[in-house]
């Protein structure tokens, strides 16, 4: 199968709190979406692995995407390494994306900025011919995404552009709280830990206000970039 945008993230919910309205609209606009998790969460301070592997799966279904697959790294101690980037290569050349999407360059937590470069160096990596990988028995070809963007995550980080997604910002909020063992909830008994307070729950919704806010839209996600933009003219801008 070949999809039109890959979206990886380092645990289960980092591409839905990260860039659901994007995926959500993209999917609304007859693209193929996917989405790889790294690990299954398992050193996530509520919950279990095997109930992050329900959530996430529910969570998929929410945001209508063709494929989801777990590559089952090491939560906290997968590496940036040639054995974890041939398990990238892997994905990106079965699924041929033209549009990669993965973690925040820099974050709180420490497997989002790992995972993100992981991600990004397995990408220029897939279009190397010489490297050889298989799937199913059956040799592979190199291939190569023609951009890759960072979604931003628990830092502020300053985007370099926005993507519209109001219209699609309640469709997201039900895919977050598909990972119901995770976040806000005032009767449960389980640990705190920073996302499962009510202001962190609540940020999700004023973020994407404020960067509406600043390019006159309702609601926005944000994303960096590793190589300048093109448009075909002005006129594409807004």
């Amino acid at each position: 199968m070949k999809l039109d945008i890959l979206a990886f993230g380092a645990h289960p919910d980092d591409v839905e709190l990260g860039c659901a309205g994007t995926i959500l609209k993209e999917v609304s606009l007859g693209k193929k979406v996917g989405i790889i998790d790294l690990t299954r969460g398992e050193l996530g301070t509520r919950g279990s692995a095997e109930i992050r592997d329900e959530e996430a799966a529910a969570a998929a279904k929410i945001l209508g995407v063709s494929v989801r697959e777990n590559l089952n790294m090491r939560d906290g101690f997968f590496m940036n390494d040639e054995k974890h980037q041939l398990e990238i290569i892997k994905m990106i050349r079965k699924y041929q994306p033209e549009i990669v999407l993965c973690n925040a360059i820099d974050d709180r937590h420490i497997d989002h900025g790992k995972g993100s470069k992981l991600v990004s160096d397995a990408c220029f990596l897939s279009g190397l011919m010489k490297i050889e990988t298989e799937s199913g028995g059956e040799s592979q070809k190199a291939w190569r995404p023609k951009v890759v963007y960072h979604y931003i995550q628990w830092k502020n980080i300053e985007p370099d552009f926005v993507v519209d997604i109001t219209g699609f910002t309640e469709k997201k909020i039900e895919a977050i709280l598909a990972y119901r063992s995770q976040f806000y909830d005032p009767n449960s008994n389980e640990p705190e830990s920073p996302i499962t307070s009510k202001n962190f729950f609540e940020s999700l919704n004023y973020r994407s206000r404020d960067l509406g806010r600043l390019v006159g839209l309702e609601f926005a996600e944000g994303f960096t970039v590793e190589r300048l933009l093109a448009v075909n003219s002005l006129a594409d801008l807004r």
